[in-house]
């Protein structure tokens, strides 16, 4: 049976390697992203997906997505949370007011209110679904990404407070914690890492890899593959669980 699926953020990337993997197991998907071209681009590989532009940022955007989300699906039976920013790599003496701000409102209050929105329609299904996607930097911390770190450890709160409160109406709620993904995103990130370091970015990809016991980032498919299982019948017993997909990793230093 197709279920009802809603993914923030999800015109590409991880965002976007999730929602194929439920387009490929025939269920009905709904995606929103701030880029409208990743959309386009997006629909024109998969016709049945339903998509609509929106700044996560924007708590009036938001709230226009999800009726649109709504008046598509006809209900949701599984939201994958996958809004995030990194927000800027700086020391926190150094970290402005204002993109702390950013930061936060961004990954925090708009899941708030997405998964307040969707709780309603999760309660109304037979068996709902929360993925929130939060970091190894909800693990580990992260240095000088002080915004980025706190927000992602508020996931962890916010996915085991939402699983004890939701479980009478037979809603789990989970959190992925990936590692460095594979990409152009975590070269970025450790460019800057380096230029912070005044280093090298092969020697802060080395340092990078060594302290985890798989010495290679994360496949995005695989986070997406961890979704689907989760969400599948063999996941029905799984909520208020941290689920780490980092290769291993020790510590980030």
């Amino acid at each position: 049976m197709s279920r009802k699926v809603l993914i923030s953020a999800g015109g590409s990337g991880i965002g976007r390697c999730i929602a194929e993997v439920f387009l490929n197991n025939h269920d009905e998907v709904f995606v929103c992203d701030i880029s409208a071209k990743s959309l386009e681009q997006f629909q024109q590989d998969y016709s049945k997906l339903h998509v609509h532009t929106c700044d996560l940022a924007d708590h009036e955007q938001i709230k226009l997505m999800f009726n649109q989300a709504i008046q598509k699906l006809g209900g949701i039976d599984i939201l994958v949370n996958n809004t995030g920013i990194s927000g800027p790599t700086v020391a926190a003496d150094e970290l402005s007011f204002d993109d702390w701000n950013t930061v936060i409102n961004l990954n925090l209050n708009s899941t708030f209110l997405i998964t307040q929105l969707a709780i309603p329609h999760l309660k109304k299904a037979q068996a709902g679904v929360i993925i929130n996607m939060s970091s190894i930097a909800g693990r580990l911390g992260y240095p000088y990404r002080l915004a980025y770190s706190t927000s992602k450890w508020g996931l962890i709160g916010f996915t085991k407070t939402l699983s004890m409160e939701l479980g009478a109406d037979n809603i789990r709620v989970n959190a992925i914690l990936p590692g460095a993904v594979d990409g152009d995103r975590v070269q970025r990130v450790l460019q800057a890492r380096a230029d912070v370091a005044h280093t090298s970015l092969e020697e802060v990809t080395q340092n990078a890899l060594k302290n985890q016991s798989l010495k290679y980032f994360v496949n995005p498919k695989h986070i997406a593959d961890l979704c689907l299982f989760i969400a599948s019948d063999s996941g029905r017993s799984i909520s208020g669980q941290i689920l780490p997909i980092d290769g291993d990793k020790q510590c980030l230093s």
